[in-house]
């Protein structure tokens, strides 16, 4: 077999949820897919750390209300750990709230997307595909209110520094980011290579310190990269 003809790495996913049913459920949807396969199930946020240090998932589905640790500490913890030789997982937000409180420590925790719980099983199967593949998932409901907090904030001086720091393209990915556009969306519109645009992503997030998509997105916002309402 040719390495062209090599069956594609699967995605694996933990399912974090205090609710036995709601992971039966997810496990059913998930694992209809040839390409997701449910490496592990966890009732509480502590079991969640544990078999995130154990398992090394690709993406963790993570509830956000359980008891002892919710999973916003939870998101927290397992994206602080480094194993060694390993990424750290991709964490998508389940959630029946869609609240503001919860949308923004999700973020700020690491998360790579918010999902509420009513979302269609399509929806659920394409956002586990979009984060693994590292980009960010944001409802549209949950990004305008993104947008509306965090561009009300000036951005200080060291903000304003380190935006110095990108070369014009890399504003321009970063801006085009910002607004939601994919990686091959940005480079139809820019006449690149996607692993360019990957390239200049990757650039982006060590000149400014940024751990991935979302935390750019949030950056572009606060630091006037980007203005709310400009297409």
């Amino acid at each position: 077999m040719s390495p062209d003809q090599l069956p594609a790495a699967r995605i694996r996913v933990l399912l974090v949820d205090d609710q036995a049913m709601v992971r039966s459920g997810l496990r059913l949807l998930l694992e209809a897919e040839d390409a997701i396969e449910v490496i592990g199930e966890a009732g509480t946020g502590a079991e969640a750390l544990e078999l995130a240090r154990l398992r090394r998932p690709d993406v963790v589905l993570m509830d956000v209300q359980m008891p002892t640790m919710d999973g916003i500490e939870a998101t927290r913890r397992i994206l602080a750990e480094r194993s060694p030789g390993a990424e750290r997982p991709r964490v998508l937000i389940l959630t029946t709230f869609d609240l503001d409180e919860y949308v923004f420590e999700a973020l700020r925790a690491g998360a790579s997307g918010f999902l509420l719980k009513n979302a269609p099983g399509d929806d659920l199967v394409s956002a586990v595909r979009v984060v693994a593949a590292g980009d960010a998932l944001l409802s549209p409901a949950v990004t305008r209110r993104v947008i509306a907090v965090f561009a009300r904030r000036r951005a200080p001086l060291e903000t304003a520094r380190a935006i110095a720091r990108l070369s014009e393209r890399e504003r321009e990915v970063l801006l085009l980011a910002a607004r939601g556009r994919s990686n091959g969306e940005i480079a139809a519109a820019l006449v690149l290579g996607e692993a360019t645009v990957k390239t200049h992503l990757s650039s982006i997030f060590a000149k400014l310190g940024l751990r991935d998509r979302v935390e750019a997105v949030i950056f572009a916002y606060e630091s006037g990269v980007v203005e709310p309402g400009v297409d």
